[in-house]
């Protein structure tokens, strides 16, 4: 940071959009040296739009966002919050604008070795009705951003596109058809994925 703030002050820029790249640049970098000197993360100071452009380049580490996860007995799965460190770790992750998950890694190994028929009604004989695993994934999602959605387009079956000889001939049959998100792939389906970028 100390490096990147001299070369900006010691910077000529001719063009008024360079100078106001390299200006936001400069306050979000005096801004964020001064959190981490108080021994704070980055990502707790507050800036603008065009201040988080300028500094993106940079890949600060700690202005990368955060989940604790915090393993707890198989006993306390239902109600987490009763746990003193479950307390701490939220309280510190509330104070570092960050999220909390909890897991139980004892419940999470007795999961993987259970036939997945068995898996719900175990979780719901601890009183949870999700795995730690499912509640970290859907927090990490949620923290990015990040949805998850299913694509459809045109399928055909795999022994009508050979006795086509193409794509091209089982479309011009009308082999092809389309099918939405609720479709089941079957065995020996070709398709296409339609999408924009």
């Amino acid at each position: 940071l100390e490096k990147r703030l001299d070369k900006l002050k010691k910077s000529k820029a001719k063009d008024s959009q360079t100078k106001a790249k390299e200006e936001a640049e400069r306050s979000a970098l005096e801004k964020i040296q001064q959190v981490l000197m108080d021994g704070k993360p980055a990502r707790s100071v507050t800036l603008s739009d065009p201040e988080k452009d300028a500094i993106r380049h940079l890949c600060l580490l700690t202005m990368k966002p955060v989940i604790y996860v915090a393993n707890v007995a198989e006993s306390e799965v239902a109600d987490p919050e009763k746990n003193p460190f479950v307390q701490e770790v939220a309280k510190l992750a509330s104070d570092l604008q960050s999220g909390v998950v909890t897991v139980s890694a004892q419940v999470e190994a007795e999961l993987t070795e259970l036939p997945s028929e068995d898996r719900v009604e175990y979780l719901k004989s601890l009183g949870v009705s999700e795995s730690g695993l499912g509640n970290l994934i859907r927090a990490t999602y949620s923290l990015l951003g990040l949805r998850t959605y299913f694509t459809s387009g045109e399928k055909v079956a795999y022994e009508d596109f050979v006795a086509a000889g193409s794509l091209a001939a089982a479309r011009e049959k009308g082999l092809l058809r389309s099918e939405g998100k609720e479709y089941v792939v079957q065995e020996g389906d070709v398709m296409l994925f339609r999408f924009n970028v």
